[in-house]
């Protein structure tokens, strides 16, 4: 039998003691990071996730009739609201797509009622993901020594990442056949260089979900993508083979996700503070509070990449406290996330826009 969601309380989140020192040295590895980046390209990207694949513009509709426990937050009344997506790849240089990474999907919900996070202006609740179940890091310091190593190899020997993804890619393999799957070896380029409109994409850490606690997920339903689930893009000579194929796939595919709710049942087996740890399905069960709608468009639309790609920064605290991030890791990605985002703002001369209602 399923347990009764967890309420959520302030002390369900525990704070280290250096976790400000470490919050510092992870906005200085992010400088590191843009400033090189920065004068390489003559532009400056984001700090993470810097390649986008595909923008979109969309629509999330609220499911009415939800039980209580999932009418919560910006789920609490149905309804339907313009959206943005940016589906993307973790590294914080833009790189050929033969350098194989996870994807990620990021989503802005617009015109969202309730009291705000702190320093989050607009009226916008954003929702960032990546297609896996976890964290590959465990704790804030070890997402910073991470962090350090990309740093140091930002925007460097691209032939020997290419290489190193290849062996990578066969490592994973060999894990797989075991029954063993790494988050650290897809995020240095060990992943599958899978189709990102098949894939199904996870908050990975845990948000505050109005009066409980949860984490998200976004699954394709459309038969069009779920044809392409576990396909591989062949980015041979191409060096922006995701791109082109998103672009020539969105011209003919209406896309449609499900919105997808996990509620916590357990601190123990569902931990706050360990992003490393999934939450079992069998426990702690999916369910859909809303869709996720995008009739087909070029993904690659100008106008569009300048609002999404340039003018739109996607970030876990912009949004209602009723969908405050929980844990360490998710109070890590504040400070330094935002930082890397007015950086980028002011050495371009581009503001970044939050919509109000």
């Amino acid at each position: 039998m399923t347990k009764a969601p967890v309420r959520y309380h302030a002390d369900v989140e525990t704070i280290a003691s250096d976790e400000r020192e470490t919050i510092a040295e992870l906005c200085s590895a992010f400088d590191v990071i843009l400033e090189r980046t920065a004068e390489d390209y003559g532009h400056a990207v984001r700090s993470v996730h810097a390649k986008a694949h595909g923008v979109l513009v969309g629509e999330l509709t609220v499911d009415g009739d939800l039980p209580a426990e999932l009418a919560q937050g910006l789920f609490a009344k149905p309804g339907t609201h313009k959206t943005l997506l940016r589906m993307s790849t973790n590294a914080g240089d833009i790189l050929p797509d033969a350098i194989s990474l996870p994807r990620g999907l990021a989503m802005k919900v617009f015109d969202v009622d309730g009291a705000r996070l702190p320093g989050s202006e607009g009226t916008a609740q954003d929702f960032v993901m990546v297609n896996g179940t976890v964290f590959q890091a465990k704790t804030a310091d070890k997402f910073l020594g991470n962090l350090k190593l990309l740093a140091k190899t930002t925007d460097r020997l691209e032939g020997t990442k290419t290489v190193m993804s290849s062996v990578l890619r066969g490592v994973r393999g060999a894990l797989e056949t075991v029954g063993i799957e790494s988050a650290a070896i897809n995020s240095l380029g060990g992943a599958p260089n899978v189709e990102p409109l098949g894939e199904t994409y996870y908050s990975v850490t845990p948000f505050r979900f109005g009066d409980y606690i949860a984490k998200f997920s976004m699954k394709p339903v459309a038969p069009a993508m779920t044809a392409l689930t576990g396909g591989l893009i062949d980015v041979d000579g191409r060096r922006d083979a995701i791109r082109e194929d998103v672009q020539a796939e969105m011209r003919g595919i209406d896309a449609e996700w499900e919105f997808r709710v996990q509620l916590c049942r357990d601190l123990d087996r569902q931990p706050i503070e360990d992003p490393t740890v999934e939450w079992d399905e069998a426990e702690a069960p999916f369910h859909k509070v809303g869709t996720v709608r995008v009739a087909a468009q070029d993904s690659w639309d100008p106008a569009q990449v300048q609002q999404i790609d340039e003018q739109t920064r996607f970030g876990v605290w912009t949004g209602i406290a009723a969908h405050q991030p929980l844990g360490n890791i998710n109070r890590a990605r504040n400070e330094p996330y935002r930082h890397s985002a007015d950086f980028r703002a002011r050495v371009n001369g581009c503001p970044y826009h939050e919509p109000v209602a």
